[in-house]
């Protein structure tokens, strides 16, 4: 498995301590990743990993970019890929304990369409900003060879969204 972007190495030891081989890929070297590289222009052969996470990473590259950081996550994947993305938006949340049943939990999120992301020093772009609706996201990932298995935005971490990907 390739992680790119592994932060803390939190989900890396995690991996590992399954069983897990976990190769990580991060373009900042204090991070102590396995390889030192941008998503970019990942140093791997085509398809050398069974599974690619990026998670948290790719709002740190110009929206410009995203397509290549894409490509190159196409390329070196065999077949599954997990990308992570923050969503901006208001969350509507009701969740109610149902003696003698599970929870029953009404979600719903509307994202800040109206708004225009400004550049904060992290994040150069988010989901659910004017322009980044997850239709377009969704949109370049298929042009790009990706099938989108599932999309979803979870109740538990309203302010991400999860694309679960094969190519």
């Amino acid at each position: 498995m390739l992680e790119i972007g592994p932060g803390d190495q939190t989900v890396t030891n995690l991996l590992r301590k399954n069983g897990i081989s976990v190769t990580t890929v991060d373009i900042d070297p204090q991070l102590k990743p396995d390889t030192v590289a941008s998503v970019e222009k990942l140093p791997f052969p085509d398809g050398s990993f069974d599974a690619v996470l990026c998670s948290e990473v790719l709002e740190h590259i110009p929206y410009e970019s995203f397509s290549q950081a894409l490509k190159e996550i196409h390329r070196v994947s065999k077949n599954h890929v997990t990308i992570g993305l923050p969503h901006a938006g208001v969350v509507f949340l009701f969740r109610v304990k149902v003696p003698l049943l599970s929870y029953v939990t009404l979600f719903f999120k509307i994202p800040f369409f109206w708004k225009t992301h400004q550049f904060n020093g992290e994040h150069y772009w988010e989901l659910g900003k004017n322009g980044y609706s997850r239709k377009n996201v969704r949109g370049m990932m298929e042009s790009i060879g990706f099938n989108v298995v599932e999309e979803t935005i979870h109740y538990d971490d309203p302010a991400h969204c999860l694309f679960v990907l094969r190519k």
